[in-house]
């Protein structure tokens, strides 16, 4: 078992299919076969499912996946480490949502780009409820969330400051004249939603017992704008609509969540990166010195 054949599969798995795969690897496709093949002749079992619909593991390429996933990351560390003397360096993979990066993390950039030139951040948006799958399985080296603190099994979570949620309208919007605004009128009134990634999105769909007419938007500010050009409500961290809330551009719907949301950051307890280690103390002291 090689870890040239290990980063082929997982490839293969994450595009699905051995043409793209190939191509992501700057390899011929004969050759991402051939090493697909040889791992799973050496495990003794097929590991990948060739179907007329496309790619997809098996069984046992499902529960070998994350394992492969380690071992790559493990292997990449270990080589990175040799020739590191002792300094933090690498690449971090990291989930996040586009009011945190924006509003919160922003700074911890600048932070680590100045103290760390050996480390690289790289920032993804997982899709809504996967950010912990993902830092699980690997694919992810940590992530931040606004969601309810929980326990999660085998991961680490700090949390960072309580993080209020805003329900947003524009200043011409019928529900801002409205006290105590209910379920059945949020249900009656298009949501606009533009960090689709956000947990608390969930929690959000999860009180209302359905989700909305629903408007998905690729950055905050289009958001913003298309809420205070009356399209329909946003829910997003007051941190995000501070400043338009004070200029008056939105107003504050008479709604209070029932749950209390925290920014948070979670990573594996068994993780052994240096790098890793730094980025949650810039964290904890960068966003400590935050207005929470």
């Amino acid at each position: 078992m090689e870890t040239r054949q290990l980063e082929a599969f997982v490839t293969v798995i994450d595009t699905g299919s051995f043409t793209r795969a190939a191509a992501r690897l700057d390899l011929s496709q004969p050759t991402v076969t051939t090493r697909v093949k040889a791992l799973e002749q050496g495990l003794d079992t097929l590991l990948v499912d060739r179907l007329p619909s496309g790619i997809r593991p098996t069984a046992a390429g499902a529960e070998f996946l994350p394992y492969a996933r380690e071992i790559i990351a493990l292997t990449a560390r270990a080589r990175s480490a040799v020739a590191a003397d002792g300094q933090p360096h690498g690449r971090i993979d990291i989930g996040t949502v586009a009011a945190l990066t924006t509003y919160r993390l922003l700074p911890v950039v600048e932070y680590f780009y100045l103290r760390y030139p050996r480390v690289q951040l790289s920032m993804h948006p997982p899709a809504c409820g996967e950010a912990i799958t993902h830092v699980k399985d690997g694919r992810l080296d940590c992530a931040f969330l606004v969601d309810t603190v929980m326990d999660y099994p085998d991961l680490a979570t700090k949390v960072l400051c309580r993080e209020p949620l805003a329900l947003v309208a524009g200043p011409d919007h019928a529900l801002l004249d409205q006290t105590g605004v209910t379920t059945e009128q949020l249900l009656a009134t298009a949501l606009i939603r533009a960090d689709t990634s956000g947990e608390y999105h969930l929690r959000f769909d999860s009180t209302l017992g359905q989700q909305p007419r629903t408007f998905e938007l690729d950055s905050i500010d289009a958001a913003k704008r298309s809420v205070a050009n009356g399209m329909g409500v946003a829910l997003l961290p007051v941190i995000a609509v501070a400043q338009e809330l004070r200029d008056g551009k939105l107003g504050l719907v008479d709604w209070t969540p029932p749950f209390e949301t925290y920014t948070q950051i979670v990573w594996r307890r068994d993780s052994a990166n240096a790098a890793l280690d730094a980025l949650v103390d810039a964290v904890v002291e960068v966003v400590g010195e935050q207005t929470c």
